[in-house]
């Protein structure tokens, strides 16, 4: 269990450090274009809260490695069993780096849809438009096989 769930949290390290560095480029350097311009208060506040974000993830996802990695079998699931506070706070410590990671991609499609769509170039705000739908249904694919993994699961479990 401690071996999964480190790779999850290395995957939430990768994604939010990609981030992270992507976000920080937007942020501190000009277009080189004049058409596909995000150095507009919009943009450049979206750009900023991804780059925050993906520090966020980045320190809870770390933090809760060294959690993880520290962790005693015998005592982690004796406290698994006795308090539910303790499973609460194992389960935070999974979701809030994902949590933090998706947030933080979400702030970067934003800031990257509201440049393009504000771009003066028809073809930018074109690929944009086509670039948003394809995230949009990457996302709900993602989520309907999420949830119908799921129901399959659950109902193996009952039978």
């Amino acid at each position: 269990m401690r071996g999964r769930i480190c790779s999850i949290l290395t995957v939430a390290i990768t994604a939010a450090g990609l981030l992270l560095a992507t976000s920080g480029v937007f942020v501190t350097t000009s277009s080189p274009v004049s058409y596909f311009d995000y150095s507009s208060p919009a943009s450049y506040f979206l750009f900023l809260m991804s780059l925050m974000l993906a520090m966020i993830a980045m320190l809870t996802s770390g933090l809760s490695m060294i959690r993880w990695q520290r962790a005693d079998r015998q005592r982690t699931r004796e406290q698994l069993e006795s308090d539910g506070c303790f499973l609460l706070s194992c389960l935070l410590s999974i979701v809030v780096p994902m949590f933090f990671a998706f947030l933080s991609l979400n702030c970067f499609v934003a800031a990257m849809a509201t440049v393009g769509f504000y771009s003066s170039n028809t073809v930018c705000r074109t690929l944009t438009a086509l670039w948003l739908v394809i995230y949009v249904v990457s996302i709900g694919s993602t989520s309907m096989g999420l949830v119908w993994n799921y129901a399959n699961s659950s109902r193996d479990a009952l039978n």
